[in-house]
C-alpha cells in the first residue's frame, strides 16, 4: 500500500543512528577500562538504555495496515488516539468560517501515522512554525507549529475537509507525505507526526458526527461522521 514501510524506516534511522552512538561510548569504556569499574558499568547501563529506547522506538513507528470500512460519504478518523474535543469553531483559512471540530490526543503509546479521512482530492497544504507547548492542551494548534491539509470529498465535491496536524512538547518533526493536488484514497498513509502529538479535524456543520467525547479513534477505520 501506498507509503507503507515509511514510518518504519524513520525508525530505523533513529535507533541506528542511537546505536552508534552508544557503540561509540562502548568501544571508549572498552579502551579504557583499566581507569575504573565506573566507566565500565557506565557503558553497561547505556547498553540497558539503549535497548529499552529501541524496543520503545520500533513500537512508536508500527505502522499497521487499516482496515477501511466500505460505504458512501464515510469521513474516517485521520489518527489514532483519543477524542478530547468536540465543538463548532471558526477556521478561516481553509474552510472559510464556521465548521465543527473533532480534536484527537495522540500520546507517545498511540501509532502516530495519519491516514486519509475520506476518497478524494489534497486541495490544500500549508506548514506553519511555531512553539512546542504540551498537545494536552487543546488550544496548542493555536500556538505551535503545524500544518493544514485540506481536501475535496469525491463523493461530495462541493463540500470542505481540514485536518491540521499539530506538533506536541516532544514531537519536532511533522512529515507529509501526500502532496497538494494529490489524490487519496480511503485510509492510505499520508504523514507521519513524532512522539507525541494532536489532529484538529474540521468538518462541514451539516455532517452526522459519529463519535464522542472519550472515543478511541483507530486511523482509517473509525467512523468520524457521514456527510450530507
Amino acid at each position: 500500500m501506498k507509503h507503507a514501510g515509511k514510518a518504519q524506516a524513520a525508525g530505523l534511522r533513529i535507533i541506528f543512528s542511537s546505536l552508534g552512538a552508544v557503540l561509540i561510548v562502548l568501544l571508549l569504556a572498552f579502551l579504557a577500562h583499566k581507569i575504573g569499574g565506573f566507566i565500565v558499568g557506565l557503558a553497561s547501563t547505556l547498553g540497558v538504555l539503549w535497548i529499552l529506547f529501541a524496543i520503545f522506538t520500533f513500537n512508536f513507528f508500527r505502522d499497521p495496515e487499516a482496515h477501511v470500512p466500505a460505504g458512501k460519504n464515510l469521513v474516517l478518523a485521520p489518527a489514532h488516539g483519543t477524542v478530547d474535543v468536540v465543538d463548532e469553531t471558526t477556521e478561516p483559512e481553509f474552510m472559510g468560517g464556521k465548521c465543527k471540530r473533532v480534536s484527537i490526543f495522540l500520546n507517545v503509546f498511540d501509532v502516530h501515522v495519519q491516514n486519509a479521512p475520506l476518497s478524494g482530492k489534497l486541495v490544500y497544504h500549508k506548514h506553519q512554525e511555531g512553539q512546542y507547548l504540551s498537545a494536552t492542551r487543546s488550544d496548542c494548534g493555536t500556538f505551535n507549529e503545524n500544518v493544514l491539509l485540506g481536501f475535496v470529498p469525491a463523493d461530495a465535491p462541493e463540500l470542505k475537509l481540514g485536518v491540521r496536524l499539530i506538533a506536541g512538547l516532544i514531537a519536532r518533526r511533522i512529515n507529509v507525505w501526500a502532496a497538494a493536488g494529490e489524490t487519496v484514497v480511503a485510509g492510505e498513509r499520508i504523514s507521519l507526526v513524532q512522539f507525541g502529538s494532536r489532529a484538529d479535524i474540521y468538518l462541514p456543520l451539516s455532517v452526522n458526527l459519529k463519535v464522542k467525547l472519550g472515543d478511541k479513534m483507530v486511523g482509517g477505520e473509525t467512523v468520524l461522521a457521514t456527510l450530507n
